[in-house]
């Protein structure tokens, strides 16, 4: 399918093209994610396994101390290591 734009209406409402809602079969009262990616939204009509593991990494993650920003800090100083 091609791009599409939509418009958010002033209560927050989208609504999905019909020809989106029939190609996946949804319906009134289907529940979805949402995954924010920075700016990018990822929206799914069923909650996934990677939604799951996702979850369980950011928790652990979480107990260890760590973020996404630290873990991308180390991946950047290891790059730069690897590169010198």
């Amino acid at each position: 399918m091609k791009d599409i734009t939509i418009q958010m209406s002033k209560r927050g409402i989208i609504t999905l093209p019909k020809p989106l809602r029939e190609s996946y079969n949804l319906h009134p009262g289907d529940t979805f994610s949402l995954i924010d990616l920075g700016g990018v939204f990822v929206l799914s009509p069923q909650r996934s396994e990677i939604d799951a593991i996702a979850d369980k990494i950011a928790a652990q993650w979480e107990s260890d101390g760590e973020s996404l920003e630290s873990m991308l800090r180390a991946l950047r100083e290891e790059r730069a290591q690897r590169a010198s």
